[in-house]
């Protein structure tokens, strides 16, 4: 069950914010606050280009809500500005990168949920002094990701 976001309440979503790297993830709602159905997460500045890859358990929705954004699905590019959205199915390779490098920020929704852990993995790592190869290596085989 999703509980309500409000920011007056003692309980409720919480924003629970992961580092590694140069990387800042938000999770929004995670796969404990939607029974599974889904992972929101935001991605903030600075941001990060994301090589061509393939999940191969979640469906993923990119919302703009800053900057723009070129996303390549498939063999087609697309080029992304607030309020802009666009779906990428599991299975189909896909990339993404900022016009301006390091400006943006968008929305991104996972179904079904649990894809947080990746990020999670990568955030430990960097805590742990072992953020490298190895450790996206071994976060990237638990989630399910290829990298091409």
């Amino acid at each position: 069950m999703v509980r309500i976001v409000d920011e007056a309440a003692s309980e409720g979503l919480r924003e629970e914010k992961l580092v590694f790297g140069e990387v800042t993830i938000v999770i929004k709602v995670s796969a404990e606050d939607s029974g599974g159905a889904m992972t929101v997460l935001e991605e903030v500045p600075p941001m990060v280009d994301t090589p061509l890859h393939v999940h191969s358990r979640e469906d993923e929705l990119f919302y703009i809500v800053e900057g723009e954004h070129v996303i390549t699905l498939g063999q087609r590019e697309h080029r992304l500005g607030p309020g802009e959205a666009i779906f990428a199915p599991r299975g189909i390779p896909h990339a993404q990168r900022r016009v301006e490098p390091g400006v943006g920020r968008e929305l991104v929704v996972l179904t079904p949920g649990g894809f947080e852990q990746f990020f999670r993995d990568l955030a430990e790592a960097e805590r742990n002094g072992t953020l490298g190869p190895d450790a996206y290596a071994e976060a990237s085989e638990r989630a399910g990701i290829s990298w091409l």
